[in-house]
């Protein structure tokens, strides 16, 4: 299983490559031949799918990732060594993104909303993995988003109760009373 999580410098960063060149394609082919009020649907689709993003990064962190075996097991080991290179690979992510959104939602609705609602799921996802790798790898300033993310994300790796299961926003945690300093039960 560890194949899956440690990942080659090549690996680990081509999300960073593939993923913005799979929203520009996607936006493009939408964007090619659709009117201004299409354009407009397609980015608050987009919008939509990165806000709904915040909430699958929240819930797969704090329930697949500390609950479910072998994910469990795998994320375990970035708790154990966070500046390493570990993640999910892109082909992987690819064929989820692709198979479990794009291609059923083409197929029930159409490519404009399909290629709007899942370029924003990326673009949350691209963010996600930055501000992850950010608060891992870079200094940060002082009251700065990145520094405010760091200090979350430092909380949820060292306290001695689970809480601050969101990286790139709070929000989640809030409304499922996650990050304060007391006992939550999970």
């Amino acid at each position: 299983m560890n194949t899956f999580v440690r990942l080659s410098k090549t690996g680990y960063y081509a999300d960073f490559v593939f993923y913005p060149l799979v929203v520009l394609l996607l936006g493009g082919a939408a964007m090619e031949s659709a009117t201004p009020v299409q354009r407009l649907i397609w980015f608050c689709w987009c919008l939509t799918g990165i806000a709904i993003w915040t909430l699958l990064e929240y819930g797969f962190h704090r329930i697949l990732l500390h609950h479910v075996r072998p994910f469990r097991d795998m994320h375990a080991l970035h708790h154990a060594m966070p500046t390493a290179m570990i993640g999910t690979p892109t082909w992987l992510t690819a064929i989820l993104i692709c198979g479990c959104m794009l291609l059923p939602l083409w197929l029930t609705t159409g490519f404009n909303l399909a290629s709007g609602l899942t370029s924003g799921l990326i673009i949350g996802y691209l963010w996600y993995v930055l501000v992850h790798h950010a608060v891992h790898h870079w200094r940060a300033r002082s009251g700065s988003y990145l520094y405010r993310a760091k200090c979350r994300h430092a909380e949820h790796h060292h306290a001695h109760y689970p809480c601050n299961f969101g990286v790139t926003t709070a929000f989640w945690d809030r409304i499922f009373v996650c990050g304060q300093k007391t006992q939550i039960a999970t």
